[in-house]
Parts: structure tokens; sequence; C-alpha cells
């Protein structure tokens, strides 16, 4: 019995489940495994990396998916898909974020079609669909919370969550709509241990006359891919970047800051505790090893009691 890397379902004598294809195309039966190593990954993302409009600490390729031949083929532009190898540095990356990614669909935070392919040395890369394209080589306008506010890849972390809102109320089309998937996306990357979500990891895109947030992504539990990190967010609430306590995340940025009125802040919450059974068998399924499925689950409990969730 195989389980499918795009779906977690058992997928028979396949390696990917019907449901896990089809949520790629329908017109897709079958999935070829990735023609490169993890390491021959690494490689092509690194010299194809000026080529390309996707950029970052991890390696990246663009891809596009060749349905009549079922695989994904690298392109230098008009890509409609992201693939993440291994990382030689921290451990199970692409399994990591698939499942953060997974969790916080589970959450009800909007993410795009995402999941896991094989590859040529039978190790797991993540692949991302790109929300900002659409069409023929046409793209939606976008832009990321650093380039909004003039800030860069050097200075993405100097900026704060409370900085984010007049950024929200000038530039969305219904700000206030944003503002509470804004502290949805906040205490779902305390929860999953994301302290990694800098500037450029925030974004809005405008569709017709309507500019809004964008699907989540690059959502990870950087807590547990790093060895003895120490803070717990990227961006600081109240200056803090650690110890956050359920006072400073709800209370304060949530009610005093974002000015959510007590019905949105409990639908919220209620949100992550009703969904409390479903995220921990999620990760119990998942393609963690076992080490990491513990790491990933002890500082879940750890981060749904500080929040009061139980």
């Amino acid at each position: 019995m195989n389980k499918c890397p795009i779906t977690y379902e058992d997928s028979g004598a396949q390696k990917y489940s019907r449901e896990g294809l089809l949520s790629l195309s329908s017109g897709l039966e079958t999935l070829d495994e990735f023609p490169f190593t993890a390491q021959e990954q690494r490689r092509e993302a690194a010299v194809r990396a000026a080529k390309m409009s996707i950029q970052g600490v991890q390696p990246k390729l663009s891809v596009i998916l060749k349905i009549r031949n079922h695989s994904f083929e690298i392109v230098d532009k008009g890509g409609t898909y992201i693939i993440k190898p291994q990382s030689d540095v921290y451990e199970q990356l692409p399994e990591n974020e698939d499942l953060t990614m997974k969790l916080a669909r589970i959450c009800g935070l909007k993410v795009p079609v995402h999941g896991m392919i094989y590859c040529k040395d039978g190790s797991l890369s993540y692949f991302i669909k790109r929300f900002d394209r659409f069409g023929r080589n046409k793209k939606y306008a976008q832009e990321d919370f650093a380039q909004l506010t003039g800030n860069t890849r050097d200075t993405k972390y100097n900026w704060s969550m409370e900085k984010l809102i007049p950024v929200i109320d000038q530039h969305c089309t219904f700000p206030a709509i944003e503002k509470v998937r804004l502290f949805h996306l906040v205490l779902f990357c305390f929860l999953t241990g994301n302290e990694d979500m800098h500037l450029k990891n925030f974004s809005l895109i405008t569709r017709g006359i309507k500019t809004e947030l964008t699907p989540a992504y690059d959502l990870l539990n950087t807590t547990i891919a790093i060895k003895n990190a120490k803070e717990e967010i990227a961006l600081p609430i109240k200056g803090k970047k650690s110890n956050l306590t359920r006072h400073d995340l709800i209370q304060y940025f949530g009610r005093e800051r974002l000015k959510l009125n007590e019905k949105v802040i409990d639908r919220t919450l209620d949100t992550f505790r009703e969904n409390k059974q479903n995220i921990f068998q999620l990760t119990r399924n998942s393609f963690l090893n076992a080490e990491m499925k513990q790491k990933y689950q002890e500082m879940l409990e750890e981060r749904y009691k500080r929040l009061g969730l139980g």
C-alpha cells in the first residue's frame, strides 16, 4: 500500500491517489517522477535564480505541468507552479511545509493547490500552484508588504505586526475583512511555530477592482526545523518576538489594534479549537519522520495551551 504525497490518502498500488491527480488537473491520469535528484534541483535553482521571478532562501524552481507528458517541466519564464527540493541544511522542509499548508486549510485559511512529488532519487519535493497566474501567461498584480512599505530583503524584519494594519487600511478594498484574515493567519503561525513570517511573506493581490490579501504561502514550522529557535514571531507584537501570551495575541493585537469584535474573535478561536483533533491526526499521518512528528505535536500542544484553547 502507498500513501499519496499530495492528499496523504491510501493510493493502493499507485504512487498518487486519484484525488491527488485531480487536484492538479482533471486530465491527469498519472504523474511521472520529477527527473532530478534533490542535489540536482538545488543546483538548477542556483543556476537559474537570476532568470526567475521567484527568490528567497529556499531553493526554488519555476515549472509548468505538462499534462500530455504527465510530468512537471522546469522553465525560466511563465511558470505556473513552484517546486522546492529537500534542503541540504534543514531536515524535511518539503514535508514540513506541505503539512503546515494542509493544517492551514483545515483551519479555514485560503491556500493554493499544493502537495509533494517523488523525484528521481526517491526524495520528495514540495510544489505549490502560483495564484498570481491565469490564462495564457497572464498575471495578476501582486505586491508583498516589503514592497508596499519601501523595505527590501535586507530590511524585511525591520517592521512590526501593528504596522501592517495601516497598509491594509490604505490598499485593501475591504480592510475590515482583511484584518480578520490577518488575525487568523497570525494566530495560525504562532500555533504552528512559524517564526519567519517577515514582510515578504505577506502580500496583496488585485483581481479586477478588488485588492485583498493573497492566499497564505511559505507556511513552515521553523521552530522544529531550526535547532534552539529563540523567537516565536518574525515581526514583533507589542515589541515582543518571544514569550507571547494570549493577551498579546488576542486582547492587544486582535481587539485593541485590529479593532475586531468579540464575535469575530470567538469565531476565529473556535476554528482552531474545533479542529484540534483533525490537526493532530493529520500531523500523525504526515510524511514527517517519527521524531519530527513528535516535535511538531509537542509544540502544537504547548501553543494550544498558551492560547487557552485546551
